[in-house]
């Protein structure tokens, strides 16, 4: 049974609380004044029912800011018969377990006192080094490290392919930190966020008065990234005309800057994308000599749901890795493990990554339950994907029909659907053209443009 400290200076309230706690099997404790209350947290508290109004020039919020600096402590209800936005906003942004309005009755009390955490000692922040992508132990996963391993110290081009999600830039990461580049630079580029104009300038630099706008020399990444490893993420979506450079570069190691003369380059370079590289240069979609280039060691990341075994370890990591700025680690109850290991998890390890957060934010509770893991924002628009059928097209199905909605709201505007999907505007314009959307986009601005004569 808990020991709970009742701070509030109203008599009566503070004896009903009193009485019904002891009837419940608690220990209850009292104090008329915050003050009272702050020194009688100096024996052994197990929660504490705090008042909002008190007089004496310490308020609830000034009690609940002081007990949440202290080491280890217990957690805090705030109770108040004046509930409003303003107050409640900052008494759990303070670290509140819970903002009630007055009265409390018993049967509310008693589920009250159900739901408060128990006290687990502070634990220290996650190890640095352990990269979130690469947890795990399942064979898929396995496999993943070994041909890190392998790979690590070769000078060899690194092809690696996986779903957006699963940790391509840690796999990458991790090739440069384990090989013998490690003390050199690392040169990420994401070759499907920067506009097509100015890719070429990103990588190969350019010479001072080159084109409008270059007012000095710039050195590029394949020069940044000299002695170093060059991280060349989504090099499927990179355009075809730049393909060709790139395809230079890695034959016979030179790079020319726009403007200036041929010059060697040393970079060991390492590319990502989450596309079939096979089927886009059969198609024509992609310089078929490039993907032969660059296909020299492959490393496969597997999605999340073909390693279930490797969700309890990754979730562990990211309670570990929440629990750093703050006073104990949450824990996840057994109901909730079951559902995160019956999800599909279309976001891989970075959707994991970002439910574990926020259910750390958003639960008071020591146990995260079932209720709190909250995969809303896949499972609204898994209507929209073909029931039965392989994943990757399940998959794409979905992805095209966010991407028509978005178009839709924005009547075709492009940019705004761009920014509405959290996705550059070229990666956009790349999937309409692969989902045959970007007719509908022109539809819909025409329509905006008839509507508005």
């Amino acid at each position: 049974m808990a020991t709970v400290l009742i701070i509030d200076d109203d008599a009566a309230l503070r004896e009903g609380l009193a009485e019904a706690l002891a009837d419940l099997g608690h220990t209850p404790r009292l104090a008329a004044s915050g003050r009272e209350g702050l020194a009688a947290l100096d024996g052994e508290i197990d929660a504490v029912l705090l008042d909002l109004r008190m007089p004496g020039g310490m308020d609830g919020i000034e009690v609940l800011r002081r007990i949440r600096a202290r080491t280890d402590p217990p957690p805090v209800v705030v109770l108040t018969a004046f509930a409003s936005a303003a107050n409640t906003i900052e008494a759990m942004r303070l670290g509140a377990f819970d903002h009630l309005s007055k009265p409390i009755g018993r049967a509310e009390l008693k589920d009250l006192l159900c739901r408060l955490p128990q006290r687990i000692p502070a634990v220290g922040a996650p190890d640095a080094e352990i990269e979130d992508g690469l947890i795990g132990s399942s064979e898929p996963m396995r496999s993943v490290q070994k041909a890190i391993g392998l790979a690590a110290d070769s000078n060899a081009i690194v092809l690696i392919r996986g779903e957006t999600g699963t940790g391509k830039e840690l796999v990458a990461r991790a090739l440069h930190v384990h090989g013998k580049r490690k003390d050199g630079p690392f040169v990420a580029v994401n070759c499907a966020a920067i506009p097509e104009d100015l890719l070429e300038s990103e990588l190969f630099g350019h010479v001072k008065g080159s084109f409008t706008g270059a007012t000095a020399d710039r050195a590029g990444a394949f020069r940044d990234a000299a002695d170093g490893t060059l991280f060349l993420d989504e090099i499927g979506d990179m355009p075809l005309a730049m393909q060709a450079k790139i395809l230079r570069a890695l034959q016979e190691q030179v790079i020319t800057p726009v403007g200036g003369k041929p010059m060697r380059t040393n970079a060991r370079v390492i590319a990502a994308t989450h596309r079939d590289l096979a089927k886009l240069a059969a198609a024509g979609e992609f310089r078929e000599d490039l993907y032969y280039r660059l296909d020299v060691v492959q490393i496969a990341i597997p999605p999340l749901r073909d390693r279930v075994a490797d969700i309890l370890p990754l979730t562990r990591h990211f309670l570990a890795r929440a629990a750093a700025d703050r006073s104990r680690q949450k824990q996840v109850s057994q109901p909730a493990i079951d559902k995160l290991q019956r999800y599909s998890w279309p976001g891989n390890v970075r959707e994991l990554r970002n439910v574990i957060e926020r259910a750390c934010i958003m639960t008071r509770a020591d146990v995260i339950g079932p209720g709190d893991i909250d995969t809303s924002t896949h499972e609204a628009t898994a209507g929209a994907a073909p029931a039965g059928g392989d994943l990757p097209a399940a998959v794409a199905q979905l992805e095209k029909t966010m991407i028509a909605r978005a178009l839709d709201a924005c009547a075709g505007n492009r940019t705004e659907a761009a920014r509405r999907l959290n996705i550059n505007r070229q990666l956009l314009y790349t999937k309409m053209q692969r989902y045959g959307l970007a007719e509908m986009s022109e539809k819909l601005t025409d329509r905006v443009g008839k509507d508005d004569d």
